[in-house]
């Protein structure tokens, strides 16, 4: 059993985590590299965003939505 807990460690500390390890070395060399990741994130969430935003503005118009007060049960 105890072996089975080795293999775990093995696999997240050699395999998995690697390439938060090159992340970690990249940022003593280059601090505007590793965060361009962060950027890339931060653009597809704004992405996202808008594209969400636009199928609620979409769906408002429609009048699809029931705004009524007792649209729910428990309301």
């Amino acid at each position: 059993m105890k072996d089975f807990f080795y293999a775990i460690q093995d696999l997240f500390v050699n395999v998995l985590f690697t390439p938060l390890d090159g992340l970690r070395a990249l940022e003593l060399e280059n601090w505007w590299a590793v965060n361009g990741l962060n950027w890339i994130f931060m653009v597809i969430c704004f992405v996202a965003f808008v594209y969400w935003m636009g199928q609620l503005k979409k769906f408002n118009n429609n009048n699809e939505e029931d705004k009524s007060v007792t649209a729910h049960r428990y309301l």
